[in-house]
């Protein structure tokens, strides 16, 4: 196998623990173990922390090492105001083109995750949550406002919460504001859509201070 694909099965199994917080925020990634773990040499190992770099999701240490990078609260912060910012516009420009294919692609993401939480697949429910605000984002059709919300690794960041949290009464809150937007949008109420999207982040804002 090409060293870049084993780099990449290196990634994608690490980007995987680290998401669903099987490895937390401090703990330190030995290139040799992981090495021997997955069967790769060193250099892939290195590359794919080095791209897990790129994404915030680990950091080297001054003097050597890498470890899962911790959530402070200034990343909360400001993923907080960089994300009202992003999909607060979005949400402007739905509303501008009404475009019928979005609201049925967001009602449908409704229903998978209120599927997934009912069949107690909080991970799938997790996922279902990040795919809502990306479609809405996407909806926009604007692709430099679509590329600035990928690359600020925002989905990330929300997976990663998700995974930490996994509290009922937050999949029921979050089920509710989800679809009072998507009805908001059927409607063209706008200020129950932004009053709504705008209390949604507040209370994701509020429980991510409360772990860091």
């Amino acid at each position: 196998m090409k060293e870049d694909s084993l780099a990449n099965k290196v990634y994608i199994e690490v980007r995987k623990k680290i998401l669903s917080s099987q490895l937390v925020g401090g703990a330190r990634l030995v290139e040799s173990a992981w090495a021997e773990k997955l069967a790769v040499s060193r250099v892939a190992v290195r590359e794919a922390f080095m791209r897990l770099a790129g994404e915030s999701l680990v950091e080297f240490g001054e003097k050597g090492g890498c470890f899962v990078k911790k959530m402070t609260v200034e990343d909360v912060k400001d993923i907080r105001e960089l994300r009202e910012l992003l999909e607060i516009g979005a949400l402007k420009i739905l509303f501008a083109k009404r475009d019928d294919e979005v609201i049925r692609d967001l009602e449908l993401i409704c229903n998978d995750f209120s599927e997934m939480v009912s069949k107690g697949y909080y991970g799938g429910a997790c996922e279902a949550d990040v795919r809502f605000h990306e479609r809405l984002v996407e909806g926009s059709c604007n692709s430099r406002l679509i590329s600035i919300y990928k690359n600020s690794n925002i989905p990330l960041f929300h997976m990663k919460l998700g995974a930490i949290l996994g509290q009922m009464e937050d999949y029921v809150d979050t089920e509710k504001e989800h679809r009072a937007i998507v009805e908001a949008l059927k409607t063209g109420d706008w200020e129950r859509a932004h009053s709504t999207l705008l209390s949604h982040l507040d209370r994701g804002e509020q429980e991510a201070l409360e772990l860091v």
